[in-house]
């Protein structure tokens, strides 16, 4: 196994699109995740409008967890941050909360299938799976 040091830039490739962040290959067997808060240096709403499965991309290696080898990376700390306007006076906020519509996202039909590790979304679905066919079979055997 390589070993990754932190702070180091490393080419990688995008190898799985998910809502939260980015899959990237950083050699042929370590993948390591930029989260979407790691991105670009403003703010994205939705990581597909940024990457696709298949490009390539600079990271910088932010974190090795020491017993998984979880890799975290980043791709804004590969580039210039951009200058920053001077921010207007903000207006103050009325009292009682945000009160936002978290009611925005799109519809399960709509999603694309993604590729990059399983995830444990996957994987449990494969657990039940399993599961639900062992049980069918004790439940035939206690029938006999």
């Amino acid at each position: 196994m390589s070993n990754y040091e932190v702070g180091t830039i490393v080419e990688g490739k995008v190898t799985g699109i998910k809502p939260f962040g980015a899959f990237v290959a950083i050699d042929e067997k370590k993948q390591g995740l930029v989260h979407i808060s790691e991105v670009a240096h403003g703010f994205v709403k939705d990581i597909n409008d940024v990457l696709k499965v298949g490009d390539e991309v600079k990271v910088k290696i932010m974190n090795v967890e020491e017993g998984s080898g979880k890799i975290s990376l980043s791709i804004r700390a590969t580039q210039e941050a951009p200058e920053r306007p001077a921010r207007p006076a903000s207006k103050p906020r009325p009292a009682g909360g945000g009160g936002g519509n978290f009611n925005n996202r799109k519809p399960a039909q709509q999603k694309a299938p993604q590729q990059g590790f399983n995830t444990l979304e996957d994987k449990l679905k494969e657990w039940l799976k399993q599961s639900n066919e062992i049980q069918a079979d004790l439940n035939k055997r206690a029938k006999k």
